[in-house]
């Protein structure tokens, strides 16, 4: 298997610090890592260059983890509402996508964009979800993402009260109340 050598230029989450020479699958260096400016190739001439580079590099990289800081300070506790139209039991005819995350963080004061959003799976069904926002490749903040029907559920939910459709409280009822149908079967009790 064909492995490509990279410099880093940032820390990359679960491969390594600025600076360190890794091995990576091709298609990850030439579709993320180089397109990105993540990395460069391993060479002489490119080592060279990055050795003469590298107390601005590192000082460059302070000051963006150090504003990420302070954004991460000033928008603590962040949470965001979105309404999605769903089922009685819950679940979401849609889903909600870091981009549905990310707009509604801008709506909220904070510019993000969608690969900035840590989202493991599309969020399918209403309720409170904590998600990740990366800043900085050394900085993230969790965002409590509120999916409601509407604005007043959004509220219930947020003070932790239990969110129930008028459908499912009526089937709820239904199963406590045997109601007789005259047309149906009767058993013999004989």
């Amino acid at each position: 298997m064909a492995v490509v050598e990279l410099i880093l230029l940032q820390r990359v989450e679960k491969l390594g610090q600025m600076g360190e020479l890794v091995k990576v699958k091709p298609g990850y260096a030439r579709n993320y890592l180089l397109p990105q400016k993540k990395a460069i190739r391993a060479n002489k001439a490119n080592l060279a260059q990055f050795e003469a580079q590298r107390a601005q590099l590192e000082a460059a990289n302070l000051k963006r983890r150090d504003e990420a800081e302070r954004v991460a300070e000033r928008m603590q506790g962040l949470a965001v509402t979105i309404i999605r139209q769903a089922g009685e039991s819950g679940s979401l005819y849609g889903s909600v996508s870091s981009r549905d995350i990310a707009d509604a963080c801008g709506e909220s004061g904070m510019t993000i964009n969608r690969s900035q959003v840590v989202l493991s799976s599309p969020i399918k069904s209403l309720g409170l979800t904590t998600i990740r926002v990366v800043l900085h490749p050394e900085v993230d903040m969790p965002v409590t993402v509120n999916v409601a029907r509407s604005v007043e559920e959004a509220e219930k939910q947020i003070r932790g009260e239990r969110v129930v459709g008028e459908t499912e409280a009526a089937i709820e009822l239904e199963d406590d109340i045997q109601l007789f149908d005259p047309n149906s079967e009767q058993p013999d009790i004989g």
